[in-house]
């Protein structure tokens, strides 16, 4: 029980320390909870960690709190979800909390202004390298199907405007047949 206890707590902790760092958007949580949860506490594998981020993502609601769930339920169960969403959405209403009493100080205030403005850099930053890490995990796999989907969905959305939603439903689709092809090719190969 004490080993669940300190589970538990270290989940709690990583979530709300994560939370409570990231600015930005969902986004920008990912690849710290990668760092943290499949670097440095080893709970969860590198292509675990992208089929989780691709749920989180297609999933309705915010992505840090869907990704939230997934890695706190993979990596403790149900009451794993329940602490990291805990976790996750405590620093945020906080926050919100605080900055609400003081809106028309912040509002105002040339320093929090110019510090709004330098994060938009950082979030960049982040957001950038996320695709970086996910692009090569999917480059590396050295088959033209996800590239090809990566490829169309980005012109979809960048050049089209088509609705996203319709994007995530072919790429889903495009992914389950293609994960039953593979596996049927296994199966003929008899591996």
């Amino acid at each position: 029980m004490k080993g669940n206890k300190d589970k538990y707590g270290k989940l709690f902790l990583s979530a709300f320390k994560l939370s409570a760092c990231t600015f930005g958007g969902g986004f920008v949580i990912i690849p710290l909870m990668r760092k943290k949860f499949v670097e440095e506490l080893h709970w969860i594998e590198e292509q675990e960690m992208l089929d989780l981020t691709a749920i989180a993502q297609s999933s309705p609601g915010a992505i840090a709190v869907n990704a939230a769930i997934l890695v706190g339920y993979h990596a403790a169960g149900i009451a794993g979800a329940g602490i990291a969403v805990l976790g996750t959405v405590l620093p945020p209403l906080i926050i919100i909390s605080v900055i609400s009493f003081f809106y028309t100080a912040f509002r105002d205030n040339v320093i929090v202004n110019m510090a709004m403005t330098g994060m938009l850099a950082g979030v960049a930053a982040v957001i950038f390298d996320v695709v970086i890490t996910m692009g090569k995990d999917i480059l590396k796999k050295k088959r033209l199907l996800p590239v090809f989907v990566l490829l169309a969905a980005f012109a979809a959305v960048r050049f089209f405007n088509i609705n996203i939603i319709l994007i995530i439903l072919v790429c889903g689709v495009l992914g389950a047949a293609d994960t039953i092809y593979q596996g049927k090719k296994k199966e003929g190969a008899g591996i």
